[in-house]
């Protein structure tokens, strides 16, 4: 399963502030707000990220991670900040869910951001301990009906697209299983393999 994974999010009042400070931006360094805990894919492409647009702007960048709430709560940090392009925000489509997941938010995650542009593509992919028993996915499939009540899905947190994949994957097999919310892939990547 194919998804847009993560874009750079600045919040929607920057085209003006870009016009005035174009001959000196970035004076002070700039933020990557990464909704999710450390050790995660959008923290991999954040600091990847970061470092490349450290060397190009000639200015440090620095990586923030504050997860929770499928990515909400760091939105939202985000939302807050002036929007000045010293604070961004990256982020994938699980974005796209927080109005109908998170009704009393203090933001408007689709109005209150604008898309600087798109960094990387990702397949959503399923992936085990090494010693699970099915090696193939019809194997997989048979094994999660079989053993429904025991199987655990873990995900980046409510309204994450491995969340959403997760529901997804569920509809699809016609069987429920344990959805496992981390602050992160990072967290639910060091369960499975500790």
């Amino acid at each position: 399963m194919n998804s847009r994974f993560i874009a750079v999010l600045l919040t929607a009042t920057i085209l003006p502030w870009v016009a005035q400070a174009q001959d000196s931006y970035p004076s002070s360094p700039v933020t990557i707000m990464v909704p999710a805990a450390a050790g995660g894919p959008s923290d991999t492409v954040a600091r990847l990220v970061a470092q490349s647009m450290s060397k190009t702007l000639g200015q440090q960048v620095l990586v923030e991670n504050m997860g929770g709430a499928g990515g909400s709560l760091g939105a939202a940090n985000v939302a807050k900040a002036d929007p000045d392009g010293y604070r961004l925000l990256l982020y994938h489509i699980g974005v796209a869910t927080f109005a109908a997941l998170y009704p009393n938010l203090a933001y408007k995650p689709i109005e209150d951001f604008s898309s600087v542009g798109l960094i990387t593509e990702v397949p959503m992919t399923i992936v085990g301990r090494k010693d699970l028993e099915p090696k193939t996915f019809a194997d997989l499939v048979a094994y999660v009906k079989k053993n429904a009540t025991t199987v655990t899905f873990g995900t980046a947190g409510t309204g994450a697209v491995s969340d959403l994949c997760g529901r997804l994957l569920q509809d699809a097999l016609g069987t429920k299983i344990t959805l496992v919310p981390y602050k992160g892939m990072g967290p639910a990547m060091t369960d499975l393999i500790g």
